[in-house]
């Protein structure tokens, strides 16, 4: 990814929801609408990818039919994260190597000392991972998915679905409040959503590497952090994660909130998702007794 990329992901965003404050503070109310289209946009592109890219395409943690792999594909491609195939790649890789040599993004560089050094680990868990020194081919780590037409499909077409994340709150934003309505709707469940979709979802690689929990042995440094598991959909619940790789299910305790995990019992319960892979209480107890 190049660095004008990267930094029009970062800095177009913030600018977005500095001009959407402006806006809500000047006409000293922020409307219902952009409420909705900000929270609706959020809920269903973050859904897309911690239910579709992560949870379904990168660890097979269940399986359901085909228009739903679609519509899972192309809500995690309108989080601008990147193409479903080489996010699944990068993905692969980080779970092989996790906190270790050759993981993309570990804040836990050898060498990162200091205020500075430990700054600059945690820049580079968060999002400097983005700008790698050489190009390398992730594809190549989801063989599986490059079987599916329908799936390459996908993922060729990221800018297409990357437009839409921003047009269809803009257009649902003119239909409810003329050409006022589409800016706001755009700078609120396009821009904002953006902004705030980038960071929590860079903060699992980040915050979910420093602050939290250790109840399961992973073999490495991934932590459960309640803030960012809220704001993330159950994708916070990193350490269970990294115990449990193939688990749909985050939220190992009843307290612990997994939207996503409740997404996919629901399409189970119309018939829409099967093989639900979960973490034996075996399994739960050799981890729980490791740590």
């Amino acid at each position: 990814m190049s660095w004008a990329a990267v930094l029009t992901g970062v800095f177009v965003p913030l600018a977005g929801v500095a001009v959407a404050a402006a806006l809500a503070w000047r006409n000293g109310l922020l409307g219902w609408a952009d409420v909705g289209l900000f929270l609706g946009m959020y809920v269903a592109v973050m859904l897309g990818t911690t239910v579709g890219f992560h949870r379904l395409f990168t660890h097979r943690s269940f399986e359901t039919v085909k228009p739903v792999q679609f519509v899972l594909g192309v809500l995690g491609s309108m989080a601008l994260q990147g193409p479903l195939l080489p996010w699944v790649g990068l993905h692969r890789i980080h779970h092989q190597h996790s906190d270790q040599d050759g993981d993309p993004h570990s804040p836990h560089a050898p060498g990162r000392r200091g205020f500075w050094g430990r700054f600059r680990a945690f820049w580079h868990a968060h999002i400097g991972w983005a700008l790698p020194a050489e190009t390398t081919d992730l594809e190549r780590y989801a063989p599986d998915l490059l079987k599916s037409p329908m799936l390459r499909a996908v993922n060729a077409l990221f800018p297409v679905w990357a437009a839409l994340g921003m047009l269809i709150p803009a257009g649902i934003g003119y239909a409810l409040g003329g050409w006022h309505g589409a800016l706001t709707g755009f700078l609120w469940g396009g821009l904002a959503r953006l902004f705030l979709g980038h960071h929590a979802t860079w903060s699992v690689n980040s915050v979910c590497h420093l602050w939290g929990t250790r109840p399961y042995h992973s073999g490495d440094e991934s932590r459960n952090n309640p803030v960012v598991g809220v704001l993330t959909m159950g994708e916070g619940w990193h350490n269970n994660h990294h115990a449990f790789p193939t688990s749909a299910r985050h939220g190992l305790k009843w307290w612990q909130l997994d939207v996503s995990y409740y997404v996919i019992r629901l399409l189970a319960t119309v018939g829409l998702a099967w093989n639900i892979k979960l973490p034996t209480a075996r399994g739960l107890e050799v981890r729980r007794a490791a740590t």
